[in-house]
């Protein structure tokens, strides 16, 4: 598993950017596919659920919160008191700890997100859709409606497709220039003819250092390092009908 020092030096928290290595999944889903979406046998997934949880507190493994992800930027609150299964959103925030937030991607960025002054936490699935409708900034709301405060949030995006892999057309580019003109700063030309690379990590961060939280991008790309990470593009270029999903999850220690 993978962490970051913005988060790792934070003693109240515990964090981790999972990897497809270890886990029981085969096949197309080979190592720790945690996702509940795909067609790996379910029971499966549930053990690399429960495996991942072992390894973020192997003392005393948390319950794992997790979203039906749908691009969306609705968040939900997790209590003490459980979470619905699979509410369709794509953020969630606590200030409990005994829970972990879960979030899964194969090439969009998850997001992770800590005030330790506060001890809330967030956790965000963001992919272009996501990210250009705000779901960043909802997490965000939502946790200063939890008693946190903006500028003592820490916030880092995992392992998500890089702007060197990431492929758009002339109308992609075009819905982020109707937001924004500066968003063209995001897209870099390609050589095939009207095509450019996006870069969503960059694009968050630019938001959440505007959101006054301070940001960092593990670095890792998904499309193109297939031994750690699963990836929905390298799949669908690679013409296969299934792609495991990998979990990053956050969670406070008692």
């Amino acid at each position: 598993m993978i962490t970051h020092k913005l988060l790792s030096a934070l003693p109240s928290i515990q964090h981790a950017f999972f990897t497809r290595q270890g886990g029981k999944s085969t096949g197309l889903y080979a190592g720790c596919n945690v996702g509940l979406g795909s067609k790996d046998d379910r029971q499966t997934v549930l053990t690399n659920r429960s495996y991942c949880m072992s390894r973020l507190d192997p003392e005393s493994p948390p319950t794992l919160a997790t979203c039906y992800q749908v691009h969306s930027a609705d968040v939900v609150t997790v209590t003490g008191e459980g979470l619905p299964e699979q509410p369709k959103a794509d953020g969630l925030v606590t200030k409990d700890a005994n829970v972990a937030l879960g979030v899964l991607t194969a090439d969009c960025a998850p997001i992770l997100f800590a005030d330790p002054q506060s001890n809330v936490i967030g956790a965000a699935h963001a992919g272009w859709r996501g990210a250009l409708d705000g779901i960043a900034e909802a997490v965000i709301g939502a946790m200063e409606g939890l008693g946190a405060n903006r500028s003592a949030i820490r916030a880092v995006i995992g392992p998500c497709i890089a702007q060197r892999s990431y492929q758009v057309g002339t109308e992609f580019r075009e819905t982020f220039l109707a937001e924004a003109e500066d968003n063209g700063v995001y897209f870099a030309p390609d050589d095939a003819d009207r095509k450019f690379r996006f870069d969503l990590a960059g694009y968050l961060i630019a938001r959440l250092e505007r959101s006054g939280v301070t940001a960092a991008w593990e670095g890792s790309d998904t499309m193109t390092d297939s031994q750690r990470f699963f990836s929905y593009r390298r799949a669908t270029l690679a013409g296969e009908p299934d792609y495991g999903r990998g979990l990053s999850a956050i969670m406070l220690r008692s």
